[in-house]
């Protein structure tokens, strides 16, 4: 587990040692700026704390404020609905995923003040608006599932759920949530 170290810099559960800020190191490293938490759409916060836990909201992939796509994934196969809808590449939706989960990051960071005190990424839960013939969701959250490895290292690797549903908020390709452990 992670506390004060004796020089009063946070123990960092990821990496073991004092290293106030390693987390800001390594995104800086990938150069991954973790943008504001994202205002809810609706009546809730976007993370709460219960023990060493922390659970965010779904967050969409909003970048500045504005959702960079909308619409269904698709991989352009099968059938499709009498139904218009805007259809979204498998590529372009993993990469919604990719900051949809930053954008938990930024939660999760914003409620307990720092991501060295993440000891792991317990579960990743990804929402993908999808058409009935789509069934690569998984490869579509595999946007936020790398992130959060090369990010985390050992401690990014989570469970996971990928999820095919009709419809997210504001038509929304992607949603994702998050359950972190923290010290």
């Amino acid at each position: 587990m992670g506390g004060v170290g004796a020089d009063g810099g946070v123990v960092c559960p990821v990496g073991g040692g004092v290293e106030a800020g390693r987390i800001d190191a390594r995104l800086a490293e990938l150069g991954i700026i973790l943008p504001d938490v994202a205002a809810p759409v609706a009546a809730y916060v976007p993370a709460v704390r219960s023990g060493n836990y922390v659970y965010t909201s779904g967050q969409l992939p909003f970048i500045d404020g504005v959702l960079p796509c909308t619409g269904k994934v698709s991989d352009g196969q099968g059938e499709r609905d009498d139904v218009a809808f805007h259809e979204v590449s498998l590529e372009v939706a993993a990469d919604c995923a990719r900051t949809a989960a930053l954008n938990a990051l930024a939660a999760v960071k914003a409620l307990v003040g720092s991501l060295d005190l993440v000891v792991r990424i317990v579960k990743v839960t990804g929402f993908v608006a999808s058409v009935p013939t789509f069934t690569g969701q998984p490869a579509v959250i595999n946007g936020a599932s790398t992130v959060l490895g090369e990010i985390f290292g050992e401690a990014g690797v989570h469970s996971r759920s990928a999820v095919g549903v009709a419809v997210l908020p504001l038509d929304s390709p992607v949603e994702v949530e998050l359950i972190v452990e923290v010290v």
